[in-house]
């Protein structure tokens, strides 16, 4: 695997929604960071996680966390905590399940044309 020139991070990629303030980035930015080393395979510029709450604080309250990376399917995780933080945390750990799954999609490790065949020896198929 090859290493990324400008790897994606959550201070880089992530952009609060409805129902979020300036005031929220900090704490979301600080809870999202386990998340910096699943994406640090994955250019900045082509990574974009977008965060929003509706009904904050109300007994609807639903939280969705979007993940759009150039090349691959769209991925939205969502809760519907009462906690604010439980919910954005569940989403959270929600994207990071989805992420991994994407990435064992995209790269099967049992590919078979994959595989470094070896040449046989010339001697050997002689008959």
């Amino acid at each position: 695997m090859t290493a990324v020139a400008n790897p994606a991070t959550i201070e880089e990629c992530l952009r609060l929604g409805a129902g979020f303030s300036q005031g929220d980035r900090n704490w979301i930015t600080e809870l999202f960071s386990t998340l910096d080393s699943r994406l640090a395979g994955f250019h900045a510029d082509a990574t974009d996680l977008e965060l929003s709450v509706k009904e904050r604080g109300g007994k609807g309250q639903h939280v969705s966390l979007i993940c759009r990376i150039s090349g691959r399917d769209e991925i939205v995780t969502t809760s519907s905590e009462e906690d604010l933080h439980a919910a954005v945390m569940d989403a959270r750990d929600d994207l990071r399940r989805k992420l991994n799954d994407s990435k064992t999609k995209q790269e099967p490790r049992h590919n078979r044309h994959l595989r470094e065949v070896p040449t046989p020896d010339v001697a050997d198929l002689e008959v």
